[in-house]
């Protein structure tokens, strides 16, 4: 078994992306709190994560509950939103008022990725992915999105809430059954 984890609450003023955005207080608390209940519930022997801040933040918060260092894989990265990423939404907006409303699925972001490029890179990595079980993967909510979409058969749109990947969210992947469900 593969256990997903999503970053903690960072500055959600700012656009994500590859930002390095750091946690917040309440995300810092949000993942000691994951991390705490997947010590009690889960084996853990790995963590890979995302090298974006958000992501290893998390992962050395983790870490330090498990005692275990962390590796990190830039395939695990969230969708790249080019020259939006990292910047207040206000100034994107003022800025790039095209990327703010009204993107499909198709829309490239200027020197970044459409989010049909995230769900194709998620889906090459998914079919990479070797990991022995009681690996954690700490990575994004468009990573673990991408997954639902690929294990459901469901066809790739807009809606971001519809799996419930919430902040510090743990999801269980079992790669044999195909198959991805939120646990905590």
């Amino acid at each position: 078994m593969l256990y997903l984890l999503r970053h903690g609450l960072d500055d959600e003023s700012y656009i994500g992306g590859w930002s390095d955005v750091s946690l917040t207080k309440e995300g810092e608390r949000q993942v000691l709190k994951s991390a705490v209940w997947m010590k009690n519930h889960l084996a853990i022997q790995k963590i890979i994560s995302s090298d974006i801040k958000r992501a290893r933040e998390t992962s050395e918060i983790v870490g330090r509950v498990f005692h275990l260092p962390f590796d990190t894989d830039i395939n695990l990265r969230e969708q790249n939103k080019g020259l939006l990423n990292g910047i207040k939404k206000t100034e994107a907006l003022e800025r790039y008022p095209e990327y703010m409303e009204g993107v499909d699925i198709f829309t490239v972001y200027p020197q970044g990725e459409s989010l049909k490029d995230l769900y194709v890179r998620c889906k090459n990595y998914l079919e990479k992915l070797n990991e022995v079980d009681g690996t954690l993967l700490v990575t994004h909510r468009g990573n673990i999105n991408m997954i639902y979409y690929l294990l459901y058969g469901k066809e790739l749109d807009m809606d971001k809430e519809q799996f419930g990947v919430g902040h510090a969210s743990v999801h269980e992947l079992d790669m044999s059954l195909k198959k991805i469900r939120r646990i905590y």
